[in-house]
């Protein structure tokens, strides 16, 4: 698992951590009982404040990804997400291509808002 933070990038880097273990689990490179990094070894590795891996990982528990137990770590128990719904994977697929293109969530929200307003049925 190789997780990269962009410091020059105005997404947050716990959201950047956050949101890269997320793909990684929705598309299947995570497997569910995968063990992910302790939160000072990523830290170190990345370069980041404990506090700030320790609060990415909260929130990929908060959201069902994974789970920590005192002894056992952090490990993905899975994804929250509906498998088969084919809207949401064409949004994954668009944000990643996006993300590869070195956009910003906040880019990436605006293109889409401006794809809406150009395909609205009332512009017509």
């Amino acid at each position: 698992m190789r997780i990269t933070v962009d410091l020059d990038d105005a997404t947050p880097p716990y959201e950047q951590i956050r949101q890269h273990i997320d793909d990684l689990i929705t598309t299947g490179a995570l497997e569910p009982g995968h063990r992910l990094p302790p939160v000072r070894q990523l830290a170190g590795d990345l370069g980041l404040a404990a506090g700030t891996v320790a609060r990415a990982y909260r929130e990929l528990e908060q959201a069902g990804l994974v789970q920590t137990r005192r002894g056992a770590g952090t490990r993905v128990i899975g994804s929250a997400r509906p498998a088969a719904d084919p809207l949401l994977a064409k949004a994954r697929t668009y944000v990643a291509s996006a993300r590869a293109l070195g956009c910003s969530d906040s880019q990436v929200r605006d293109a889409l808002e401006r794809a809406l307003t150009d395909s609205s049925p009332h512009r017509r």
